[in-house]
């Protein structure tokens, strides 16, 4: 695969979001669908075929759509699972061979440890992963697009985690969006992140959801739960006692 770790947050939106748009158009086209994407989670959206990068037109418009990417969108109209035409999400997002090698290689990183060589694992797959991460075993990093995935320097994800950059939302929609980590983070075991923007020295104690709960966690931020109420044992010397 390509290696583009120079690629900013926002070449890389608009890169795949042309390549999707590019393919739900001639999906589109072939099926006879009203597909549609949209900058918003239930906005109206624009026709596909309209911002076909394969036509002059289409991608002159696709180009002014992308001018100032959003940082997730969502393709509506594919039609439902059992419907005569319907399309495959997945289809949409990758060629079959492509999703595969995806499949295998995120499958294999659950079993590396936090190791350089596991970083150009994920590189190759193309996350974009910063110096001097470590990345713990059984991480999930979405294998629907890693590009859209960013691990900033000297940060720490810990085992069980999970990186978040699409959801199938039924009836042929999805949405598909950036994860950005910050520089000197920690994302602590069994951690959930979504479509969000994580900023520098941010750390994220272990078990929590962020997302869709927080967009952007600002820098130097603590997330996490309140830890749980405890009590001391009752015993005969001190008795448990009942406010009247």
């Amino acid at each position: 695969m390509s290696n583009r770790q120079h690629e900013t947050p926002e070449d890389a939106m608009r890169r795949v979001t042309a390549e999707i748009v590019g393919r739900a158009a001639r999906y589109a086209r072939r099926r006879g669908l009203d597909v549609r994407i949209s900058k918003t989670s239930r906005g109206a959206g624009t026709p596909v075929v309209e911002l076909d990068p394969a036509t002059p037109a289409g991608k002159a418009r696709l180009a002014e759509y992308l001018a100032r990417p959003a940082r997730h969108y969502t393709l509506a109209g594919l039609g439902a699972p059992e419907d005569p035409n319907a399309v495959n999400w997945r289809k949409v997002n990758l060629p079959a061979p492509r999703r595969t090698l995806l499949t295998v290689m995120v499958g294999i990183s659950f079993l590396l440890k936090g190791t350089p060589f596991k970083n150009r694992w994920y590189r190759w797959m193309g996350v974009h992963v910063g110096r001097n991460v470590e990345v713990m075993q059984m991480v999930w990093l979405d294998h629907f697009r890693p590009e859209l995935v960013f691990i900033g320097d000297n940060t720490l994800v810990g085992a069980f985690s999970q990186f978040t950059v699409h959801a199938y939302e039924g009836r042929g929609r999805f949405r598909f969006g950036l994860v950005e980590v910050g520089r000197n983070c920690t994302i602590g075991a069994g951690a959930g992140l979504g479509m969000i923007k994580v900023e520098d020295d941010v750390r994220i104690l272990p078990g929590t959801v962020v997302s869709p709960y927080y967009p952007r966690i600002k820098a130097g931020t603590v997330v996490g739960y309140d830890p749980p109420p405890k009590s001391a044992p009752v015993t005969q010397e001190q008795p448990e006692t009942v406010d009247s």
